[in-house]
């Protein structure tokens, strides 16, 4: 089951909700330029007032130190005026902070004095790497440097100098991949602590020229021991809040910027050690690669960067976990490649929000995994050699990235990358000479996205996406298996009022998938829409492809979302529609599992968010979703309540329930008739304890009930343990056990013995019993906030059982026939060791013939690891030093013996790659 609704959703969006202006700020109707007073300054179009800051031009030489002596910082004024947002919203902070901006012709300097009553006992600092999570205390400011209401820009650092930066740009979600280069100073002292910033304008963007500026600004300020947070531009837990509520830094005078430009070269070696057959004449157990390459950022304009790369290293420097899938859909997996991470919220498209929903997607037009995967032919290559030598991933030629604004308030982002031609050399499994063949084409992958904000407050953008993929096919194995080419097309459009309390949001997509009848015919049989199933409603190819044609050379389709909302207030309720033609097929350039439905939900929720002895905040959330396919059939519906409370004790609580009653579904028998689903009753809980402890805890328990059916259930229980006994070193132990059973686990599809009323074919089901036990492992060692030692590994051990071999007694229906015993017999067949190989049944009907299929029963063991030395030697240049290991293994007993699978995984022969990047940055 996948829910899309993060962590805490309903206390996260408790936290942006909006209802009434903030006390400290309403009804004040001064213009005096001070941080103190809220303010609607003339020429601002903002819907509630907010405080003002002024900076001051630099006046004489500033040493980044972290003391702030010089006599510049005591001509800037201060701002001086906090308001609690944690844990008593709405309160004054209860510790003095002083914030003072200077700027001089490069940089914006920020000196930051934060009193502690207990002194530097009262400071609490934790060591860890850029952008990590330090349970310490930390200041932020935030830059809307556009002053659109809609952009942002994170710097933040803690007591021991450890920095977290972050973008968002026109709305999207901040990213925190973006490492710009700027430097920090900090000083703990006995007054509290300090904090001194510079942040060069090259690694901004805002409006050129050499007015006066005004640009949005947040300031923060977290006390660990206190749990408390504050800020200065102040609204309410139940406001909605962001750049439409920052306040102003105004008084900058930026002349002109200089074109800018960075390099970054790097080179690596990478040496890996692997398992090889006797006799394999590609791999004798070792293989070792260098290469070179660089990254070129270069500023067209103060709007518009070029991003280039020519010949990138995307080796991962963290590895993907291990998962056991047993659906006929693909793992996502996420982006980690730098390249491609960077800027990445430009391209984001497809906004989806929900207070609680299960199994919905948003509708995504780009995921960049797909560029550089790995060859579509490596698993024919797999399956038909006894050697073979296919590359892991395809190689990226060159890519570019161009982003940025033009015309003021339009966003706009361009990416082309280039991916080679790739070949396998194997030896076929009849022991033929050696053959070559080609796995990957030369294939062009190509995105454009804009975004243009029509509204100065933010409540107003409309923007749109275009994507493309064309290959060059000449093996017609592969033209037998990709488009051609494959094109999609969209717009979205956001919108708010009553200051941010309402809100609707659509977006829509158009799909054409362009090639060979092979192909298309591919598409048209894939488990996002299943084409061929026999018992579809009659459809047609016009404009958009609805039905199976096994001679048509495109697949087009389209989809839709939107949602209207109220985001704010005690009360909050949503509604929203999702929507997926038959042929909307987008999986050449983004991530698809399926087609053909029409999705919906409501909720409401309650939210308290004023404290008491009882709670800090607290939230229900009641609703249900629905969804149907193009036949008119009803494949899902769901009634779920959710509560979330945060205690007093900083300890957090969650519940979730859920019914799903008995449904029909299109799905079960991949490619075959609908039959029924069996319903289901689920439960979890959730509990998390005070983060700021040495030892932190937190652990989930699930639970599902079969519903209309009789049969075993499904028990899960994840949970993590953190350790930090010293101030730079964190230690995570997170054991999961699963005990999950499937009443209607898909085995095979049987053309040879029809079963009465299935179309010509027989389709296998059974039960399944599936544990899986895993152990992620993380150990954090920081050595200053530049130099950081990290290691990772997630064993994990799963069976799965597969007993009461079953088909169902008619489409449309529940009720199943167990070989065996409601239905005919059925034989075990082994081998010489006694272990069962497959299955042979006899439904004894007459004129029927006995069939046959292997045992599926499994038992997988598999071990991913790594270790990464990272050191940023200078700014914007990294030493990387990695070890990665994995080993794996499998057979075909399907029980769970934990001592007998921990041994076999600790036997398996590994895999080991050792690898180390050197990059160095340059800048002007």
């Amino acid at each position: 089951m996948i829910f899309s609704t993060p962590p805490r959703c309903a206390v996260a969006l408790a936290l942006i909700a909006a209802a009434a202006a903030s006390p400290l700020l309403a009804q004040h109707t001064s213009t005096a330029a001070t941080d103190s007073i809220g303010v609607r300054p003339a020429g601002t179009t903002h819907e509630a007032m907010v405080p003002r800051a002024m900076s001051a031009r630099r006046g004489g030489a500033i040493v980044l130190d972290g003391r702030l002596d010089e006599p510049t910082w005591a001509a800037a004024q201060p701002v001086t005026r906090f308001t609690q947002i944690d844990p008593r919203d709405g309160e004054p902070s209860t510790e003095r902070t002083d914030v003072r901006f200077v700027y001089d012709d490069d940089a914006l300097y920020v000196g930051a004095r934060m009193y502690d009553s207990r002194g530097a006992a009262g400071v609490t600092a934790r060591l860890a790497r850029r952008d990590a999570d330090t349970e310490s205390d930390w200041f932020q400011i935030v830059l809307d440097t556009y002053h659109d209401h809609l952009s942002r820009a994170f710097f933040q650092v803690n007591p021991v100098g450890v920095k977290y930066d972050g973008l968002g740009v026109a709305g999207s979600g901040v990213d925190d991949s973006w490492d710009p280069v700027w430097a920090v100073a900090t000083r703990v002292d006995s007054a509290g602590w300090v904090a001194e910033l510079r942040i060069p304008y090259s690694q901004l963007r805002f409006r050129p020229g050499a007015n006066a500026q005004t640009w949005g600004l947040q300031v923060r300020r977290f006390i660990a021991r206190l749990n408390e947070e504050s800020q200065w531009s102040y609204w309410t837990k139940r406001e909605s809040g962001g750049p439409p509520r920052f306040g102003h830094l105004d008084g900058l005078q930026i002349a002109p910027q200089p074109h800018h430009l960075e390099v970054a070269p790097y080179v690596t070696g990478r040496q890996s050690y692997a398992a090889s057959s006797p006799g394999d004449p590609f791999h004798d157990g070792s293989q070792g690669t260098f290469r070179a390459g660089g990254d070129l950022k270069y500023l067209l304009t103060n709007d518009l960067t070029l991003d280039a790369t020519i010949n990138p290293d995307f080796g991962q420097v963290e590895v993907d976990p291990a998962v056991i899938n047993l659906s006929a859909f693909e793992t996502f997996y996420p982006e980690r490649r730098p390249f491609f991470v960077a800027g990445s919220g430009i391209f984001d498209y497809g906004s989806f929000s929900c207070f609680f929903c299960s199994n919905a997607s948003s509708l995504d037009a780009f995921y960049s995994r797909r560029i550089g995967r790995q060859p579509h032919l490596a698993g024919y290559v797999d399956n038909n050699s006894r050697y073979r030598d296919v590359p892991e991933n395809s190689t990226i030629l060159g890519a570019a990235k161009l982003t940025g604004r033009v015309g003021g308030n339009t966003t706009i982002g361009v990416l082309d990358g280039v991916t080679r031609s790739e070949r396998a050399r194997f030896v076929p499994d009849s022991g033929m000479p050696r053959e070559r063949v080609e796995v990957e084409p030369l294939s062009n992958y190509f995105v454009a996205r804009a975004k243009r904000a029509f509204d100065a407050n933010g409540n107003f953008t409309l923007g749109a996406i275009a994507t493309s993929v064309a290959r060059r096919l000449d093996e017609p194995l592969l033209a037998a298996r990709l488009a051609r080419h494959a094109e999609v097309a969209g717009g979205d459009v956001v919108v708010a009022w009553h200051q941010q309390t309402y809100s609707f949001m659509a977006s829509g997509l158009v799909s054409s998938v362009v090639g060979d009848s092979g192909a298309i015919r591919r598409a048209q049989y894939s488990s996002a829409r299943y084409f061929q199933r026999p018992d579809r409603k009659g459809g047609r190819n016009g404009l958009f492809s609805d039905a199976l044609d096994p001679t048509t050379n495109a697949l087009r389709g389209y989809g839709f979302y939107s949602r209207i909302a109220k985001d704010a207030g005690d009360w909050l309720m949503e509604t929203a529609v999702n929507v997926r033609s038959p042929g909307f097929e987008t999986n050449d350039l983004s991530f698809l599992t399926r087609a053909d439905y029409i999705w919906q939900v409501a909720n409401v929720m309650r939210q308290w968010t004023r404290p008491t002895r009882y709670y800090r905040d607290l939230n229900v959330t009641v609703g249900m979703q629905n969804q149907v396919n193009y036949d008119g059939d009803l494949t899902d519906r769901d009634y779920h309540v959710h509560a979330g409370v945060s205690l007093p004790s900083f300890w957090s609580l969650s519940g979730f329930y859920m019914h799903r009653p008995v449904l029909l579904d299109d799905q079960l028998t991949r490619g075959g008739p609908v039959v029924r689903r069996v319903g289901y009753h689920f439960g979890r809980l959730t509990a998390s304890s005070d983060a700021r402890k040495p030892v932190v805890g937190s652990a989930q328990v699930s639970v599902q009930r079969p519903a209309g059916e009789s049969g075993p259930g499904t028990f899960t229980v994840n949970t993590t343990v953190r350790f930090k006994p010293r101030s730079n070193v964190s230690f995570s132990i997170g054991p999961s056990f699963s005990h999950s059973a499937s009443l209607q686990q898909y085995v095979a599809a049987i053309d040879s013995s029809p079963a009465p009323g299935f179309y010509g074919e027989r389709y296998v089901f059974s039960t399944l019993e599936q544990r899986t036990l895993s152990l992620e492992t993380r150990l954090n060692v920081t050595f200053t906030p530049t130099l950081t030692l990290e290691l990772f590994a997630y064993p994990l051990l799963g069976s799965g059982d597969y007993y009461d071999f079953k088909e169902f007694a008619a489409p449309r229906a529940l009720t199943k026939l167990v070989y065996g015993k409601s239905l005919g017999t059925i034989r075990p067949v082994v081998d010489t060791t006694g272990s069962v190989t497959s299955y042979v049944v006899d439904d004894g009907r007459p004129g029927s013939r006995p069939f046959s299929f292997a045992n599926p029963d499994f038992n997988s063991r598999s071990l991913n690891g790594d270790a990464v030395l990272r050191w940023e030697y200078r700014p914007g240049s990294t030493l990387y030093l990695v070890w990665t290991q994995s080993r794996s293994g499998d057979s075909s007993t399907g029980d769970f013996d934990l001592t007998r699978d921990w041994t076999a995984l600790s036997r398996t022969h590994p895999d080991n790659i050792f690898a180390v990047k050197v990059s160095y940055w340059l800048g002007r």
